[in-house]
């Protein structure tokens, strides 16, 4: 177990900023204070399953509240979760995820860290890999690992439930993984949990698994759910995702796709401006103001955060250009692989939400490869190297290798 030792920051002011900014449910609140104010460097846990090769502002908003409780001094404890992901977090899906391979996880963890260190300070963080532990239990240790569960505590999940109400099958190893995931907290003994809010179950089976285990329970922070570009949950399956690494112009018309509605929630969870500026920047909106303007004023931020501010303006530069004076701006090569469908890489970069607005764009010829003025006709289409028109404003440079 690492421990690096710096000076906890005890300030109330911070401590009750760190608990109240985007936090949907703390268990037990008593306790996390108390804990908080004691002076004790606390070992702060998030598990990530490499399910994707990158990281989105949705999956950045948990680092984000990681990076909080590191400023104040805490100890991060970062678990890769490349077991738990061959079996398939089941938290937020009405069917079985499936199972990775070894070689699709090798793969999605390639530069998996060096993107978590544009939020976090790596030097500062403890990096497990819960294959460490759970690749070498035995039968009977697993066996006595689930005696922590009930089939009816597992029934009465919400999508559980969802599902069996539904007459939908659900696969014995899918009640493995709140065990499993419970387990790392007593390998690792976290003092705190954090997750978005539809790992609830799971973060409260570290609690069951550590009590049973003989360690003192966790305490559970849940955040709020950021809400992807067409205003359902950022999901990577989805395609409707902002990643971190997305080049400035990209990030920058991305959030300048978000809707309007979702502006308090994305200044909240995916920027550092101060709450008092926030709830400023909402009078504004409530008085009158453009959204365009506050969205732009976004974008700025976002970008400012993973790039700079000189990048950021540099963006918002070529989006004025775009839709002041019809010029295409200036984007960063994509680099795929040959025989790479179109639609894939519009649903990977946001450019839309599904592939079904992707094919009522085709039908409506909506997408235009520009360097040889080509309508794409076919939903299936193959990538080609140049600069596509998805839509009316929407542009996406290719390079096939």
């Amino acid at each position: 177990m690492i421990q690096y030792a710096y000076m906890v920051d005890t300030d109330i002011q911070k401590i009750n900023a760190l608990l109240e900014r985007g936090t949907e449910d703390i268990f037990i609140k008593e306790s996390l204070v108390k804990r908080l104010s004691s002076g004790k460097q606390l070992r702060i846990k998030l598990g990530i399953d490499p399910t994707s090769s990158f990281i989105h502002l949705g999956r950045a908003v948990t680092l984000r509240k990681l990076k909080a409780f590191q400023d104040l001094g805490h100890q991060v404890v970062l678990i890769i979760g490349d077991f738990t992901a061959k079996i398939g977090d089941p938290s937020d899906k009405l069917e079985k995820r499936p199972m990775l391979t070894e070689e699709a996880i090798q793969e999605n963890l390639k530069n998996y860290l060096d993107q978590i260190a544009l939020i976090l300070d790596m030097s500062k963080v403890e990096v497990r890999y819960n294959s460490e532990w759970l690749a070498s239990m035995n039968v009977l240790q697993i066996a006595q690992l689930l005696e922590c569960f009930t089939v009816q505590q597992m029934s009465k999940r919400r999508n559980f439930k969802d599902r069996l109400d539904a007459g939908s099958d659900i696969f014995m190893v899918e009640f493995m993984y709140p065990a499993l995931q419970g387990y790392d907290s007593v390998e690792v003994r976290a003092d705190v949990e954090l997750g978005g809010f539809d790992q609830l179950f799971n973060l409260k089976a570290g609690r069951i698994v550590q009590k049973k285990y003989g360690q003192e329970e966790q305490d559970v922070m849940t955040l709020s759910m950021l809400e992807g570009t067409d205003g359902r949950k950022m999901s990577s399956s989805w395609g409707n995702i902002i990643g971190i690494t997305d080049a400035p112009e990209d990030m920058y018309g991305k959030v300048l796709s978000v809707k309007d509605e979702l502006l308090m929630q994305y200044f909240t969870l995916c920027t550092d401006l101060e709450m008092s500026e926030i709830a400023e920047i909402k009078k504004q909106l409530g008085a009158g103001e453009n959204p365009k303007h506050i969205k732009m004023r976004l974008a700025r931020e976002i970008v400012t955060l993973y790039h700079s501010k000189e990048k950021a303006l540099e963006a918002e530069e070529a989006f004025e250009n775009t839709f002041s004076k019809g010029e295409i701006p200036e984007l960063v090569d994509i680099e795929v692989k040959e025989e790479t469908l179109l639609v894939e890489i519009c649903l990977h970069h946001g450019l839309v939400s599904s592939k079904g607005e992707f094919t009522r764009l085709v039908e409506s010829k909506s997408i235009e490869h520009m360097d040889n003025e080509k309508i794409v006709d076919d939903k299936n289409s193959i990538a080609l190297t140049g600069t596509y028109r998805i839509g009316k404003k929407r542009f996406i440079k290719i390079k096939v290798i």
